[in-house]
C-alpha cells in the first residue's frame, strides 16, 4: 500500500501545476514517509533523505502498449500532446496492476476504446539515454481486439488515426519498432 500511495503522490508532484493537486499529494507523500519509517523502523528524515535519491519512477518503469489494427491493415495510432508524435496506445503500469490490465485501461481513458489483449507480441526493453529519457524502460506489446465504438480522443492526444507504420514520419520514442513488431504479429496470424 506504502508504495502505492507514494507512486500516486510522486506522479501528481511530477505532472499536477494546481496548488490544491500539489497540496494534497505532498501530504500523501508525508504519510507515505511516515508509513516507511515505521515499517522500516527508520527516522522519518533518514526515509525522507533515501526517498530524495531514488531518482525517477519509484518502481521500474513498465510499459503496456496496445497494437489495434483495421482490416487494411493500419494500427490505431495517436499523436500526442506531450512530444506531439506519432505512436501506440500506451502507458505505465500502476502499481498493483497488470500490463493487460494497463492496455485496456490506457486504450479507454486515451481513446475511448473497449479492447481485449488477446496475443502477447512480445515485451522489449529500451535502455535510458538521451535519445529517449533518463530511465531505462520495458514495454509490454499486445495485439488487441476492439469493440464497435467512435474514437474519443482524450488530453493525452492531438489526434487519433488508423494509418500504415510506414506512412508515419515522426514517432514516439521507439513505438516505429514496436508498430513493426505488432503489424508482422498481425500479418502472421492472417496468414
Amino acid at each position: 500500500m506504502l508504495d502505492e500511495v507514494r507512486a500516486i503522490a510522486e506522479t501528481g508532484l511530477h505532472y499536477s501545476t494546481d496548488p490544491y493537486d500539489r497540496e494534497r499529494c505532498t501530504r500523501l507523500l508525508e504519510l507515505a514517509t511516515r508509513g516507511y519509517a515505521e515499517a522500516l523502523d527508520l527516522p522519518e528524515p533518514e526515509v525522507r533523505a533515501r526517498l530524495a535519491r531514488d531518482l525517477g519512477y519509484q518502481s521500474a518503469k513498465v510499459g503496456s502498449d496496445a497494437a489495434i489494427f483495421d482490416d487494411d491493415g493500419r494500427v490505431l495510432l495517436v499523436h500526442r500532446a506531450d512530444d506531439l508524435r506519432w505512436g501506440l496506445v500506451a502507458g505505465w503500469v500502476d502499481p498493483g496492476e497488470t500490463p493487460t490490465d494497463t492496455v485496456v485501461r490506457e486504450v479507454q481513458e486515451e481513446v475511448g476504446l473497449e479492447v481485449t489483449a488477446f496475443e502477447l507480441v512480445d515485451v522489449v526493453g529500451r535502455p535510458a539515454g538521451t535519445e529517449f529519457g533518463p530511465h531505462a524502460v520495458v514495454s509490454v506489446l499486445y495485439l488487441c481486439t476492439v469493440a464497435p465504438g467512435p474514437v474519443t480522443i482524450s488530453h493525452e492526444a492531438v489526434a487519433a488515426e488508423y494509418r500504415h507504420p510506414e506512412d508515419v514520419d515522426e514517432w514516439h520514442a521507439n513505438h516505429q519498432l514496436l508498430a513493426g513488431m505488432a503489424r508482422d504479429a498481425w500479418r502472421a496470424r492472417r496468414a
